[in-house]
C-alpha cells in the first residue's frame, strides 16, 4: 500500500467539513435544527478557565478597534465567524489524524473506517449540542439529523480516501465485454471532489443565508413598527425644550433599538417562549412565588426609567453603550410579596443561557429603582435583549445585570460570586465616569460674526452620579468648557457640544468631564479589565 499523504487527508477533511457546516446552516435556517459550530463554541466558552476567555474577548475587541471596526455592530459576527472556523479546524485536524493512524497501521481507507471516524467526530459533538443548543426542535429529531450528517461525513471520508489511494479502475466489465475507461489522475480526482464539495457548500450556505436574510427582514420590519423612536427629535422626551442641540454627527441621544449594543453569553440569543413562562422566586422566603409575565405586568405598579447601560468590556470611546426607556417593577415590591426571611443576604439570579449573578439584598432595600424589566421603548423586551425579563441595577455595568431570567433564589450565602466575578472581573463593577468625542463636524461650520466655528460633540456618562462639567482641549492647549444638554434622566448619558474656532491643519482633540458633585473622571489610562476602562478620549483630525 502506498502511503496516504497527510495533506490530502487535511484537504478532504476541510472540504467535507465545509459542506457539513453549510448543510447544518441550511437545516438551522429552514427547520431550526441545531447548528453545532455555535454549540461547540458556547460549550468551550463555558469550560475554559476565566483568564483564557477574557484574554480571547480582549484580543477580539482590540483587533476590531485596531482595524477600525465598530465593536457593537461586529462583535457577534466575529464571534460566530470564530465558531465556524473552530469547527472547521476540528474537522480538518481529525482528517489529518485519520491519515496518520492509517499510515502507522498500514491499513487502507474504507467505508467502515470512515464510519468509525464519523462516530469519533460526531458523538461527542452531538452530546454537546443536545445539552447546550437553543434549538426548539424535538431533541430526537436533532439527534437523528446530526447522526445522518456525521455518518455521511465519515462514510464519504472513507470512500473518497479509498478512491484517492486506488485512483479509479482502468476498465469496467459489463457481461462478457470489457470497456476501457480513461483513468483519472489523483489530482483530477481531488479536483472533482473539491468541485462537488464547493457546490454543496455554496448552495447550502447560499440558501441558508437567503432564509436568514428573509427572516431578519421580517424581524426588522416588526421591530421598526414597534420601536419607531429614532432620535431626540421626539417632542415627548423630557428634555425636548432644551436649547442645546447636539453637534452634527453626535450619536442619537436615544438609541434606536436596532442599534443598541447586544451582549450575550452564547453565540445566539436565548429564545424563551412567552407561553408557559413562569418565574420562580424561592429560597429564604415566607411565600415562594411562581409568577407569569401577566402577574408581573398587572399585579405590580409599573415604573419607567430612561437608562444608559454600558459593557465593562468597552474601551475608552466604546460603542458598547446605549440609552433607551426601561419599563418594569421594583424588586422591592416583588420581594415584599415573597417575604424575605431573616438571615437572607443575597439574590442568586439565573439565566437561560447559563449566566448567573448575585445581587445584595441590602442594595435592593436601599434603592427602589432596581427593577425587574419586561419592556424597552414602551414595547415587549426584544428577544436579543433579554426577553422575557432582565434586571436593571443603577450605576453598574451590564455584566452585573442578567437577562433571560429563569430563576431567582433568596439565599443566606454571603460568599457567592457571579459568573464574570468567578472569571476575575470586578465584584462591584461600578460604572467608571467617561466622556467621548463622537464628532468633529468640519463639514457643518457655524458662522459667528467673522469667526467660523467647528461643532464638536459627544457624550459623557457616570452611571447615576450625573455630569456637571465637560471640557475640551485642542492640541494640548487650555481646557475649554462645553455646553451640556439636559439628560433624559439622572441615569442616562449627557450630550455635550463645544464650538471651536476653526484653524486649518492637523489637530488633536481631547475631552474630560466631572461628575455631578464635581468629582473628575479618572484621567489615568487603565485597561477595561477587571473594573472598566479609564482615561482621556482623543481624536486626531486633519481640517
Amino acid at each position: 500500500m502506498k502511503k496516504y499523504r497527510v495533506r490530502v487527508g487535511i484537504l478532504i477533511g476541510f472540504l467535507l467539513t465545509s459542506s457539513m457546516i453549510a448543510l447544518m446552516y441550511l437545516g438551522n435556517k429552514l427547520l431550526r435544527l441545531s447548528f453545532v459550530p455555535f454549540d461547540l463554541f458556547d460549550w468551550v466558552a463555558r469550560v475554559l478557565p476565566g483568564p483564557i476567555i477574557t484574554f480571547g474577548i480582549d484580543a477580539m475587541i482590540d483587533t476590531m478597534i485596531f482595524l477600525g471596526i465598530n465593536v457593537a455592530e461586529a462583535a457577534k459576527t466575529a464571534e460566530r465567524a470564530i465558531a465556524i472556523i473552530q469547527f472547521l479546524g476540528v474537522g480538518t485536524v481529525i482528517g489529518a489524524i485519520y491519515v496518520i493512524v492509517l499510515n502507522r497501521v498500514s491499513a487502507k481507507p474504507s467505508a467502515q473506517s470512515g464510519n468509525l471516524l464519523g462516530a469519533i467526530f460526531g458523538l461527542p459533538l452531538i452530546g454537546i449540542s443536545i445539552a447546550i443548543s437553543n434549538s426548539p426542535v424535538n431533541p430526537l429529531s436533532n439527534i437523528a439529523w446530526l447522526i445522518i450528517l456525521f455518518w455521511g461525513w465519515g462514510y464519504l471520508f472513507g470512500i473518497i480516501s479509498k478512491g484517492y489511494i486506488e485512483r479509479l479502475p482502468k476498465a469496467e466489465i459489463q457481461g462478457d465485454e470489457v470497456r476501457s475507461v480513461k483513468r483519472l489522475s489523483r489530482r483530477d480526482f481531488l479536483i472533482t471532489v473539491g468541485a462537488a464539495s464547493a457546490t454543496i457548500t455554496v448552495v447550502g450556505a447560499g440558501l441558508g443565508a437567503f432564509l436568514d436574510a428573509r427572516e431578519r427582514k421580517k424581524e426588522q420590519a416588526a421591530d421598526s413598527m414597534a420601536h419607531e423612536t429614532e432620535s431626540s427629535a421626539d417632542d415627548t422626551f423630557p428634555n425636548s425644550n432644551d436649547p442645546v442641540m447636539a453637534a452634527p454627527g453626535t450619536r442619537p441621544e436615544y438609541t434606536p433599538i436596532k442599534n443598541h449594543y447586544k451582549v450575550f453569553l452564547k453565540t445566539e440569543p436565548s429564545l424563551i417562549p412567552a407561553e408557559g413562562y413562569m418565574l420562580p422566586i424561592t429560597g429564604l422566603v415566607d411565600s415562594p412565588l411562581l409568577l407569569t409575565l401577566d402577574d408581573i405586568r398587572n399585579n405590580y405598579q409599573s415604573r419607567d426609567q430612561f437608562v444608559t447601560i454600558s459593557c465593562i468590556s468597552g474601551r475608552i470611546g466604546t460603542s458598547l453603550i446605549g440609552t433607551t426607556q426601561w419599563t418594569g417593577v421594583s424588586m422591592q415590591d416583588i420581594l415584599a410579596d415573597a417575604g424575605v426571611q431573616e438571615g437572607a443576604v443575597n439574590l442568586l439570579i439565573s439565566s437561560e443561557d447559563g449566566f448567573f449573578e448575585i445581587v445584595d439584598l441590602e442594595l435592593i432595600a436601599s434603592d427602589e429603582r432596581i427593577m425587574l424589566c419586561y419592556a424597552w421603548d414602551g414595547h415587549t423586551l426584544p428577544d436579543d435583549h433579554g426577553f422575557p425579563l432582565r434586571i436593571w441595577i443603577p450605576d453598574r455595568y451590564g455584566m452585573k445585570q442578567p437577562k433571560w431570567i429563569t430563576n431567582i433564589e433568596v439565599t443566606d450565602q454571603a460568599d457567592l460570586k457571579g459568573y464574570w466575578v468567578e472569571r476575575n472581573w470586578d465584584e462591584v463593577a461600578q460604572v467608571k465616569t467617561t466622556s467621548v468625542i463622537d464628532t468633529v463636524a468640519a463639514h457643518a461650520l457655524v458662522t459667528d460674526g467673522e469667526q467660523q466655528l467647528v461643532p464638536i460633540g459627544g457624550i459623557a456618562y457616570s452611571g447615576d452620579r450625573g455630569i456637571s462639567r465637560v471640557q475640551v482641549r485642542v492640541d494640548s492647549g487650555p481646557w475649554q468648557d462645553a455646553t451640556l444638554r439636559a439628560p433624559l434622566s439622572g441615569t442616562t448619558w449627557v450630550i455635550w457640544r463645544y464650538d471651536w474656532p476653526f484653524v486649518a491643519g492637523e489637530h488633536i482633540f481631547e475631552v474630560r468631564c466631572q461628575e455631578g458633585d464635581g468629582t473628575p473622571q479618572i484621567e489615568e489610562q487603565r485597561q477595561n479589565r477587571p473594573s472598566g476602562a479609564t482615561g482621556i478620549h482623543s481624536l486626531e483630525r486633519s481640517l
